[in-house]
């Protein structure tokens, strides 16, 4: 059986599906990059990098040291292939602009550089997420610097998606707009190689992810949803459910694309100011592309997340996404509220 590694993969899309040659080169570096986080995850304490900064990113979360290193892995992998007219990061506060002696390229990226970090220090799964957008007009042509409206872009207007996870084996998950492919890490050759070829997730499921320590803080919706997953056969829904949370967004989803289940991040009422935890950009929109592309579905509880429109950056949504049966019903309840 002949393996496909991920640039011959990305050729065969070339040749057969008109992908831009300047956007696979994009994906290998970005590629690279997380080969080489891959990496400095995988030495932990040997690497001196496990614990935190002492500083803390916009969002106002402590930085982990592998979270500040991982953001300038991917900076410095991208900044000088003139693919890109700019990055966005969870972890830094602005655009961050190509430096001027570099070229500059149609797209955008933007990324979670180490998704799960509080995970860390205990050697749970983390990983690095990324979308890639078009940059608007010909800004990537012009010599002022890119502001942050030039990323506000619906999830529909994704070009690629996909994350590194970063666990007993590492892999990407990547998705151009046409399925779900997933490539393992041959660490002995250093090539990612087609080990997924055709990801889906099942309709139906009876497994969901989400935090229980929030309930008390949970809109009626979810509250009334939860509760009847809780009752099992017992209960309106007739069966008994599993309830799994890592804490990890990026390893929660994966197992959702590996088996199916629904992944739940609700608004809660502690900060009714903030329409929920997870970041739109960084987060949310990726991982709704790389849903939807597998067959399932995601929402924001009210509408399709990635038909919404973002007002800034570091915008924050509520999430449930995975199997589309589950997802109908707990935006159903929503709906009804």
């Amino acid at each position: 059986m002949s393996r496909v590694s991920l640039s011959r993969y990305l050729i065969e899309q070339t040749r057969s599906h008109n992908t831009p040659a300047d956007l696979r080169f994009l994906i290998e570096v970005v590629a690279r990059a997380c080969k080489e986080i891959s990496h400095a995850v995988s030495k932990g304490a040997l690497g001196g990098v496990l614990g935190s900064m002492g500083t803390e990113n916009v969002q106002g979360e402590v930085q982990k040291k592998l979270d500040v290193l991982s953001n300038e892995i991917l900076l410095e992998a991208n900044e000088w292939g003139g693919t890109l007219a700019g990055m966005a990061s969870e972890e830094m506060d602005n655009a961050y602009q190509i430096p001027g002696q570099y070229p500059k390229g149609a797209y955008l990226l933007t990324f979670d550089p180490l998704d799960g970090s509080s995970n860390i220090d205990v050697n749970v799964s983390v990983g690095t997420i990324f979308s890639v957008l078009r940059c608007p007009g010909e800004c990537f042509s012009q010599n002022e610097p890119l502001g942050e409206e030039a990323f506000l872009q619906p999830g529909t207007k994704q070009v690629a998606a996909g994350y590194a996870i970063y666990g007993p084996q590492t892999m990407l998950i990547l998705t151009l707009g046409d399925g779900v492919k997933g490539f393992t890490l041959d660490r002995e050759m250093g090539s990612w190689v087609l080990t997924h070829d055709d990801i889906r997730v099942p309709e139906s499921t009876a497994e969901f992810a989400i935090n229980m320590s929030n309930q008390r803080h949970w809109e009626a919706p979810v509250q009334r949803y939860v509760n009847e997953l809780l009752e099992g056969k017992a209960g309106p829904l007739g069966k008994d459910y599993n309830m799994r949370w890592i804490a990890s967004m990026v390893a929660d989803v994966h197992r959702i694309l590996t088996r199916g289940g629904l992944f739940m991040y609700p608004r809660d009422s502690r900060d009714p100011s903030k329409p929920g935890k997870l970041r739109l950009m960084y987060e949310a929109n990726p991982m709704s592309m790389l849903i939807e592309q597998a067959g399932g579905a995601s929402t924001d509880g009210h509408q399709r997340i990635l038909d919404i429109q973002p007002t800034s950056l570091h915008q924050r949504v509520a999430v449930y996404l995975g199997s589309k049966e589950e997802v109908e019903r707990v935006t159903g309840y929503h709906h009804q509220a």
